[in-house]
């Protein structure tokens, strides 16, 4: 559409209409036109527009529904207008939008801040079954607080070797584009890097006969058995001829300066939401800012996300980032 907002600028103002969030998030929710009711399925459905309501018309159901049922907007009290904003500030903003900012923007807690950008983090998950082919960079990534940073006393006591031990671990996949398009980041956290770990992710993920790089880690040895395999020694070098996996070092990069700069410190047990973040947005890099927010939007059905269920899990232990 030639009249959707393409700045943050026209996105307030379009989208500071009730009725334009209603008839936005109607063609998100059923891009064929055909409402459907979420109590009993039947597409017998009347739109009351001046309400902005939506009403089974079934005998037997008769049930009254929002907009918002059935995606991470609901049971929300706050307006599609705010949650829209949001959506936008999260889905192009480069290195993330913090809650602390984005409740002020709002005028909103941080909190519900936190809750409304976690909730639109479940909307940025990738779910896809195709599998990766062409040429495949393979790596992984520590995170965890600088020692610089840390008292005496708990360095002492976490601070192991290099100073991996302890950290959280994200092993990667990257799809060169070969000239056909943009490449494509897949990830996840992971509990070490032995080879029972990393390689079955790479079966899963990465089609067989597919060019293979990774560094010179053991655990990657047997993936010869199933792709063209090649490795680069970062104690000697980072490249050779095509051989690297520079392509995964600049998203880590991104990802760092993401979780450092905006959000600071994360709960370890929330690395792979923010994760899922960094990694929708360099996947969707080559968008502009309203294609963005229109692709945000058509994920959110399906995918609602409890702060119940999203603050039971885990422990509460904090992480800055290295």
């Amino acid at each position: 559409m030639t009249d959707t907002p393409q700045t943050l600028l026209e996105a307030v103002r379009y989208y500071s209409d009730a009725k334009v969030c209603f008839e936005t998030m109607l063609s998100a929710k059923w891009p064929d036109g055909k409402v459907v009711c979420p109590t009993c399925g039947s597409d017998k459905v009347g739109v009351t527009r001046s309400r902005q309501k939506l009403q089974c018309k079934v005998t037997g159901c008769r049930k009254q529904f929002s907009v918002k049922v059935g995606t991470i907007f609901e049971d929300s009290p706050l307006g599609l207008d705010k949650w829209f904003v949001a959506v936008w500030c999260i889905a192009n903003a480069k290195n993330g939008i913090s809650s602390m900012e984005l409740g002020r923007a709002l005028g909103v807690t941080q909190k519900t801040a936190w809750f409304m950008l976690m909730r639109i983090r479940e909307a940025m998950k990738t779910r896809t079954a195709r599998k990766f082919r062409g040429t495949i960079e393979s790596d992984e990534s520590f995170f965890g607080g600088k020692a610089a940073n840390m008292h005496k006393s708990r360095r002492e006591r976490l601070i192991r070797g290099r100073g991996a031990i302890g950290k959280a671990i994200i092993q990667g996949l990257l799809e060169r584009s070969d000239g056909d398009g943009i490449s494509q980041f897949r990830g996840q956290v992971v509990p070490n890097t032995e080879a029972y770990t990393l390689c079955p992710n790479v079966w899963r993920s990465v089609q067989a006969g597919s060019k293979l790089f990774t560094d010179a880690l053991p655990a990657y040895g047997e993936l010869a058995l199933r792709y063209f395999h090649s490795t680069v020694d970062h104690a000697r070098r980072y490249v050779v001829g095509v051989v690297h996996v520079n392509g995964l070092e600049n998203f880590w990069s991104l990802l760092k300066r993401c979780i450092g700069g905006t959000y600071v410190a994360v709960a370890s047990f929330h690395l792979d939401r923010y994760l899922d973040e960094q990694a929708w947005r360099f996947n969707n890099r080559e968008a502009n800012d309203g294609l963005r927010f229109q692709r945000v939007l058509a994920a959110v059905v399906g995918k609602r996300l409890t702060y119940r269920r999203l603050t039971a899990q885990g422990d509460a232990g904090f992480m800055g980032i290295k």
